[in-house]
């Protein structure tokens, strides 16, 4: 079969700056992975041996000089050893994959191996599964290239019109990597139009978190952190100062660049109850990735004037399964409380008519931080239930604690 992921840079921003930060951090941890599939999908006979193949394509996907050129030039927080010495070396190890399917037909995948190398499995991987399954659930017979490109057009067009600062966040569960491509195309096409017409009276086109397009494109490339780096911490330094050791650290790597923090992972309150103002003031807004967001907004808000900050200094990046009608309507209660932006993933590269998205994550499971270290479970608990994963005993131990 023809391999889907051709681009090194097939990918999120997010995963280049983690990974930076793991090799100044944590060089020598050891932590594995896992494939959920939150729908409990069942796969065709064989989907196994069929992503295999696929991802053992990937150890010949090598970054090229156009890419490293254009980090380089875009990414000024990444340094030149990084992007021109060590990516230009990096390979993709199959070896680091396990990956089996039941007699049912459930999938399991597992990543085991240097953090700072499967880091950059995540996106190969859920990206391949989402459309190897459409093509096989033969969704591709009902697209509609002109359809969907006027559907993503209009959704553009309201999403402007409607004055929202908004990119895409749509790579690891498109419907395919030619549909985010005409979604993206669709998005700078109705930006450019509404800007005209209303003569920049409008919203704000962010990009995309996706590297490789935002170069082909020419376009802004949008992305932090992930959740796996205070998962992670939670293990070297617990869970009430975990949040706050992970800004602390990020802030060294970055000195104050690539400022937006994923503050969720163990849910708000431990996060609010040991915010610092130097760390309230070192990074640029926090990311709203679960919870009911107008009550986010609210938390946020009234911390940042507790620590005598104008919270219409600062942004919150929302990011939950958003669609445009509820984006539209969560900017509108922000207005006057905290500058708003938003990240729109599924809803825009994979709302195919008649066509169902997957959910499907990789998710941290275990870590170590040096090879000679006891293992540990990493977990995610989050303020919304269903996006709570890890083993059951640490989740049920971190709870008792946080309450």
């Amino acid at each position: 079969m023809k391999p889907i992921v051709n681009h090194f840079t097939d990918n999120d921003l997010y995963t280049f700056t983690c990974m930076y930060y793991i090799l100044q951090k944590y060089p020598r941890a050891e932590v594995k992975y896992q494939f959920f599939d939150r729908n409990k999908t069942k796969y065709p006979k064989g989907f196994d041996a069929l992503i295999r193949e696929q991802l053992q394509h990937m150890q010949e996907v090598v970054i090229t000089e156009e890419e490293m050129k254009f980090m380089s030039q875009t990414f000024p927080f990444l340094p030149y050893w990084f992007i021109n010495v060590f990516l230009r070396g990096y390979r993709f190890n199959p070896n680091e994959l396990t990956i089996a399917q039941d007699e049912e037909g459930y999938l399991s995948i597992e990543i085991q191996g240097r953090w700072w190398s499967t880091i950059m499995w995540e996106m190969p991987i859920l990206a391949t599964i989402s459309e190897l399954m459409h093509t096989l659930n033969g969704d591709n017979n009902i697209y509609n290239a002109e359809h969907e490109y006027e559907k993503s057009y209009q959704k553009g067009r309201a999403i402007w019109e409607n004055g929202l600062t908004l990119g895409d966040m749509g790579t690891r569960r498109r419907f395919s990597f030619a549909h985010q491509e005409r979604v993206i195309d669709a998005l700078i096409a109705s930006y450019r139009d509404v800007v005209n017409e209303t003569d920049g009276k409008c919203g704000k086109f962010t990009g995309t978190s996706n590297v490789y397009f935002a170069m082909k494109k020419g376009i802004p490339c949008l992305g932090t952190m992930s959740h796996q780096c205070i998962s992670f911490e939670e293990v070297v330094s617990g869970v009430i100062e975990c949040n706050y050791n992970v800004m602390n650290k990020w802030s060294e790597v970055y000195d104050g660049n690539v400022g937006i923090f994923l503050y969720d992972c163990f849910g708000d309150d431990v996060f609010f109850n040991n915010l610092s103002k130097r760390m309230a003031m070192t990074f640029s807004g926090l990311r709203i990735d679960s919870g009911v967001e107008e009550e986010q907004v609210d938390k946020i808000v009234a911390k940042y004037k507790q620590l005598g900050i104008d919270p219409m200094t600062k942004q919150a990046v929302f990011s939950n399964g958003l669609n445009i009608e509820r984006a539209i309507e969560i900017h509108r209660y922000c207005q006057g409380k905290i500058t708003d932006s938003y990240g729109v993933g599924t809803f825009l590269t994979c709302d195919i008519t008649d066509c169902k998205p997957m959910n499907i994550v990789v998710k941290l499971i275990s870590g170590r931080i040096t090879e000679s270290r006891e293992w540990h479970p990493c977990v995610k608990l989050s303020c919304d239930k269903g996006k709570t994963l890890g083993d059951k005993k640490k989740c049920e131990y971190l709870l008792s604690i946080l309450g």
